[in-house]
Formats: structure tokens, C-alpha cells, sequence
């Protein structure tokens, strides 16, 4: 099997949508509400052409490829979702149920963070939020150096926790409280 770390284009819609919808149905369940369960097509299509979005696409042995995990930033520049970072911002972060616990989120995210964000972007910290009761909270982003600076409650009622990473420490202007 082989993977590759690209950025989606419009043609990878459909494909991102059902990921994202299957990927993050089972925390709907359990009360932690994103809104992007209740999106349509169409933002993933506006998120697409004014986001960068990365995904892991797996090839089988036999040729076929899948989109196995995603994981979008949001620059500070993009105007019509500003929020609390002025550093790039990541958000819809998921794994497809068929590729969960083999390590597809690690490697992802360890991309972007490094080569992406650290490395091409020269980005002195990224930012995410998450819910409160996400099971990522603790057992991934908090591992993953993410520190917890703010809360609020986003448009569905989910309590959430504003996460950032330092990536460049020399040139972050301020040190993050812990």
C-alpha cells in the first residue's frame, strides 16, 4: 500500500463530504455536535477553494486509491472565517472509520505541522479547537504538544477548547501560558 499527502482540489468533494460525514458521526452520537455534520456539499466546496486542504490517499495493492484522512488549515487572511488565531488555523482533522488506529492522523498531522506549516510556511504556531469532550483532547492533541489557552461554545451548543502549538519558538512574539 502506498500513501501520498496532497492538497484536494474541487474534484475531491464528494469524496472529502462522505469522509468527513462518516468520520465524524459516531461524536455526533455522543452529543459532541461540529457543524460540519450539518453542511452541505457546498462548504466543503468553499472550504476547498479558499482553505488548504490536505489529504491521505491510500492506494491498495490492486491500484485503487482512497481518501483515508484530512486535515484543513485556514490562514489568518481568509475573511469570512476569522476567529481568535492569527496563526494558521487547523480544523476538519478526521480519519475515514476504515483507516482508524493505523497511525494515518499521526502521519498527517506531523506533515502538515513539520513540513507544511514549520518548514514551507515558516508559521511560528498553529491553533485548533476542539469540543471539551472530544477523545482527542488529551489522547492526541495534548500529546502532540497543543496547549490550551481559551474556551467557548460554538453554534451547536458543543463546549469547545482553543488549543495552539508553538512550532517556531524564536519567532512567536509571546511565550503561550501553559
Amino acid at each position: 500500500m502506498t500513501d501520498t499527502i496532497r492538497i484536494a482540489d474541487q474534484h475531491d468533494v464528494p469524496a472529502l463530504y462522505d469522509l468527513l460525514q462518516q468520520a465524524y458521526a459516531p461524536l455526533a452520537r455522543e452529543g459532541v455536535h461540529f457543524t460540519i455534520t450539518r453542511s452541505p456539499v457546498e462548504r466543503v466546496q468553499r472550504t476547498v477553494a479558499s482553505h488548504t486542504t490536505f489529504v491521505l490517499e491510500r492506494e491498495s495493492p490492486s491500484g485503487d486509491k482512497a481518501l483515508a484522512a484530512t486535515l484543513t488549515v485556514r490562514f489568518p487572511w481568509t475573511p469570512e472565517d476569522r476567529h481568535l488565531t492569527p496563526y494558521p488555523f487547523i480544523h476538519w482533522f478526521a480519519v475515514a472509520p476504515d483507516f482508524k488506529r493505523q497511525g494515518l492522523g499521526n502521519t498527517l498531522l506531523d506533515y502538515v505541522e513539520n513540513t507544511f506549516l514549520k518548514t514551507q510556511v515558516k508559521a511560528p504556531a498553529t491553533y485548533l479547537a476542539t469540543a471539551v469532550e472530544h477523545p482527542w483532547l488529551k489522547a492526541f492533541y495534548e500529546r502532540h504538544g497543543y496547549v490550551p489557552f481559551q474556551q467557548s461554545i460554538n453554534a451547536l451548543g458543543t463546549p469547545l477548547v482553543w488549543l495552539r502549538k508553538v512550532l517556531i519558538p524564536e519567532l512567536y512574539p509571546q511565550t503561550p501560558a501553559a
